[in-house]
């Protein structure tokens, strides 16, 4: 199933969303402003905007303020995948040219900047000083995360615990705060912000666990890139550290990342492909994700019956099945 099937209901709210969306991307540098919106035309999943308006509606629903919400955390999201193209080095993202490789990596790091700065901009619309504790508690949380993969690039004995909390601060976190913000911004209770929260986070740390997956499993047409993208660039993850644990696995695996960290992700990285996808390391990670995505679907237990809980309890669903 296609995720926009999932909150058809929604489909005009969701177009207001992705109009004020380029609207507020667009400026006068006409550069900035092409580089910007390159990305977004690329297309996404925008689910942080979505996530944001159905929290909405365990409170108030007023589009008009969820706006100041739904905008900028989208515009963040935004912002550090052209920071992460950067680092990573990336050619393409969603099946198209990145920012870095279609101009170059200075223009991307300002284009990221101005994301990021256009998004804090729009968000004082709100005069709600929770909602701005919140975010830059999260951005400053984030920043780590991306400092910790830097750290942890190639390193092959780095333990799950430190994979997880580095996939919490770097997507996870940004998921659940969403549905918090959502919430906050349309005056839900503070048990309902909660609950919300903890939603988010779940089905963020699955999303991730799943995205690791198809990174390893998926074809370049489904993922927007090639397969074995991670590896190549140094980032172990999940079914990667799993395999690395069967004894007749590890050191032939450990050999074939030495060689790929030793040309600089230039070598062909099938063959240790081919070895994660004959571990347990693939079903050990998606077991991980389908307890985080039963743990999401703990947390909406108290909330109350609505459109909204189905659209939410559908859509961590189709995280934990999704192929794209």
């Amino acid at each position: 199933m296609k995720l926009m099937e999932l909150y058809t209901t929604m489909k005009k709210d969701v177009q207001f969303i992705e109009n004020q969306l380029e609207s507020e991307i667009r400026c006068d540098h006409e550069l900035l402003s092409e580089a910007s919106l390159h990305l977004f035309k690329a297309g996404g999943k925008r689910l942080r905007p979505v996530f944001v308006l159905l929290s909405g509606k365990f409170g108030t629903y007023d589009l008009e303020q969820l706006k100041y919400v739904a905008v900028p955390l989208e515009m963040i999201h935004m912002a550090t995948l052209v920071h992460d193209d950067v680092i990573d080095d990336a050619d393409t993202r969603r099946g198209q040219l990145t920012v870095k490789s279609k101009w170059d990596n200075k223009i991307a790091m300002y284009t990221g900047d101005y994301l990021y700065a256009k998004a804090l901009t729009i968000v004082t619309q709100l005069h709600n000083p929770k909602i701005h504790q919140i975010l830059s508690k999260a951005i400053v949380q984030m920043c780590i995360g991306e400092l910790e993969q830097l750290r942890d690039f190639f390193n092959t004995n780095q333990s799950i615990r430190n994979y997880l909390l580095r996939i919490r601060r770097k997507t996870a976190l940004l998921i659940a705060i969403s549905c918090e913000l959502g919430a906050v911004a349309s005056g839900a209770s503070e048990k309902i912000s909660a609950a919300l929260y903890r939603f988010g986070y779940n089905v963020g740390m699955a999303f991730q666990i799943r995205d690791d997956l198809l990174d390893l499993c998926g074809t370049e047409k489904q993922i927007g890139k090639p397969p074995g993208s991670d590896m190549r660039q140094g980032n172990i993850t999940l079914p990667v550290l799993l395999a690395l644990q069967e004894d007749k696995l590890r050191e032939p695996l450990l050999s074939e990342i030495a060689e790929i960290q030793r040309q600089e992700g230039n070598y062909d990285a099938s063959t240790a492909i081919r070895m994660i996808r004959g571990s347990q390391g693939l079903e050990l990670a998606e077991q991980m994700a389908d307890r985080y995505i039963a743990k999401a679907l703990r947390a909406l237990e108290g909330l109350p019956n609505s459109k909204a809980k189905k659209n939410l309890t559908d859509i961590a669903h189709f995280v934990a099945k999704r192929s794209y």
